[in-house]
């Protein structure tokens, strides 16, 4: 039963509510699971508290072992592992350009193991934390919880692989980028 909601859930994510044309190639039991919102089918609030649905984020521009441990760590907060990866404008706030497109780092980050679904970045960080609804957020060593919604667990981890070489910023500076 988990591993249908779970499937759920993922397809709710990618296809903003599960279109009419995929309900449609659900078995009776996946389909007793929804319930229809505005022509969308959705997981039931009931059905959805089965799984403990995590969300973590980042930039991932440069894939290293230090983010492989973060999301190996986050995915162990639940059932289901979400990255939210930031959008290239937020890169270029905080003083740099993006090496890799979004579009580009989506797809390396949701292609690593521990991560079930890895989505675009909000403009608004709560906008994501309400189209998510996780049950837990999960911070880096090196990030600073700035989002604390009632009711999710926040759980900042502490694990992290020597930051004097693992850091995305080192290994663009060794890299002359």
């Amino acid at each position: 039963m988990k591993d249908s909601i779970k499937k759920l859930v993922l397809m709710q994510f990618q296809q903003r509510g599960i279109s009419d044309e995929a309900y449609h190639f659900l078995s009776e039991k996946e389909k007793a699971l929804l319930i229809e919102k505005s022509g969308r089918f959705f997981v039931s609030d009931e059905e959805r508290k089965k799984i403990k649905v995590v969300l973590t984020g980042g930039v991932y521009d440069v894939l290293h072992i230090g983010h492989l441990i973060t999301l190996t760590e986050a995915k162990k907060h639940g059932d289901l592992l979400v990255v939210a990866i930031a959008n290239d404008e937020h890169i270029r706030k905080k003083g740099r350009e993006p090496i890799h497109p979004q579009e580009y780092r989506k797809m390396m980050t949701e292609a690593l193991k521990p991560v079930d679904l890895a989505i675009s970045g909000f403009d608004d960080p709560k906008k994501m934390v309400e189209f998510v609804k996780p049950d837990v957020i999960v911070y880096g060593y090196d990030q600073k919880p700035f989002l604390r919604p009632d009711g999710v667990e926040i759980v900042q981890l502490t694990k992290q692989m020597d930051d004097k070489k693992f850091k995305t910023g080192k290994i663009i500076d060794a890299l002359g980028l």
